[in-house]
């Protein structure tokens, strides 16, 4: 397996069809959570701040995002139209937008204010 330092060599490993959308999502946790401190944990990239905020990831067909199951409660309502489990989101490659990347800022927020220690 794969030993990466940083969000930045994770990113440079995925396909580079969806490196763009990757870097774009960083940039937003980047300027959401800018006292977090950026790690890979769980081999995912983390913002982790006292404890774990958020992770996101790639997979086969989608961005997944992980903030938790309080904020996945917290965001029950908004996301009805992607597939969900009780700690995360999936946001499929193909439809991923300005829509998805504000959401996504929009829980990283939430996650900032609740989850930070």
């Amino acid at each position: 397996m794969l030993k990466l330092d940083n969000i930045d060599d994770y990113i440079a490993t995925q396909s580079e069809a969806i490196q763009p959308l990757l870097k774009s999502v960083l940039k937003t946790l980047r300027k959401t959570l800018p006292a977090a401190t950026e790690k890979i944990s769980w081999q995912m990239p983390t913002f982790w701040k006292g404890q774990n905020l958020i992770h996101f990831a790639a997979q086969k067909n989608h961005l997944g995002i992980y903030p938790g199951a309080a904020a996945m409660e917290h965001f029950a309502p908004r996301l009805t139209q992607y597939k969900t489990s009780k700690g995360a989101v999936q946001f499929l490659y193909k439809s991923f937008g300005e829509e998805q990347l504000a959401l996504v800022a929009e829980i990283a927020e939430w996650c900032g204010a609740h989850n930070a220690k």
